[in-house]
């Protein structure tokens, strides 16, 4: 038997997940006792180059895709539509769905896990921090500790500028400039800086702790553009350093949610984060605080999440779901 894969997306993250595919296509058939072939590609301009064998077929409609009878299908676009709608078909068709796209999931993953039901993966890892797995880690380490609060690093774009604001003196429009020629932010990072991607990232993990998420719009986002030379200083003086923080916690039964900039201690889990890695601290009744960190973007760590999760769907299948 062959295991027939779909791609939707093929830009950095659709072409890492094909990479991986490829490279480690003899470890992944011992893994899953079947060789495993991307029989499809969903692009937005069909007539754009891509170096792709022949036996792949390129295509701008999902009914194409849908018609090559993928057995899991990896989504690596951006937006909530048309992906929602995308997913929402292939789990009808029973096939296993694999996805990066953290607004739309944010949004529906709970529906589309409800959707799924028990015959159907819904692998969402990549959603979250990319290379490090906290929701493998909640969902399979921390099972009977009761989690009482989360603190994350959720975007390195944000961190990195941090970083260089605090380690080397430069402004925040030269530590955004620098990131920017990096490649670390985009034209306009406004969602990075301002604190929504994290903010999306947090409600997922918020809808897998507790099966609900707080009113979005009583959620209080606060950016990093206006730290001011005072704010870091004051930090510097006590020996802490700022870190631009998500943070969901449990209030007197009511759960709450912030993602603002905070001086943190030595002692923090968060306080050594650096550059553009992510992190997140875990506070569990039984484990007390724990910290993973890891690269939280880039093409092989997310296409690497989203390939992990496809094999602990395809290994456990039917598989148990985690909300």
């Amino acid at each position: 038997m062959t295991i027939k894969a779909a791609i939707l997306g093929f830009g950095t993250v659709g072409q890492g997940i094909y990479q991986i595919l490829q490279t480690k296509s003899s470890q992944l058939h011992k893994l899953l006792g079947d060789e495993v072939e991307v029989t499809s590609v969903l692009v937005h301009n069909i007539h754009k180059e891509r170096f792709l064998p022949e036996d792949v077929y390129v295509t701008d409609r999902f009914d194409d895709v849908l018609n090559h009878n993928p057995d899991v299908i990896f989504e690596a676009t951006v937006g909530v539509e048309p992906s929602y709608s995308y997913l929402k078909q292939a789990i009808d068709q029973h096939i296993h769905v694999v996805t990066a796209n953290k607004v739309m999931f944010a949004a529906y993953g709970h529906e589309l896990i409800k959707r799924a039901g028990q015959g159907t993966g819904v692998g969402y890892e990549a959603t979250t921090a990319a290379g490090i797995p906290i929701i493998g880690t909640l969902t399979t380490l921390l099972q009977t500790n009761n989690i009482t609060k989360v603190q994350g690093i959720l975007n390195g774009t944000s961190n990195y500028i941090l970083t260089a604001m605090q380690e080397q003196n430069k402004s925040f429009s030269e530590a955004l400039q620098e990131a920017q020629t990096k490649g670390y932010a985009e034209a306009d990072p406004t969602n990075d800086i301002e604190g929504h991607d994290a903010f999306y990232k947090l409600m997922i993990l918020s809808q897998l702790l507790y099966e609900k998420q707080p009113e979005w719009s009583e959620v209080p986002l606060t950016g990093i553009s206006n730290l001011t030379e005072s704010d870091l200083k004051s930090a510097k003086d006590k020996g802490e350093k700022i870190r631009h923080v998500a943070t969901l916690e449990l209030v007197d039964g009511e759960l709450k949610g912030t993602v603002k900039p905070l001086s943190l201690p030595p002692t923090h889990g968060l306080f050594g984060i650096e550059e553009v890695d992510n992190a997140i601290n875990v506070t569990g009744d039984l484990v007390g605080s724990i910290t993973l960190r890891g690269p939280g973007a880039g093409q092989l760590p997310t296409a690497s999440a989203m390939i992990e999760d496809f094999v602990q769907i395809w290994q456990t299948a039917p598989i148990k779901q985690f909300i």
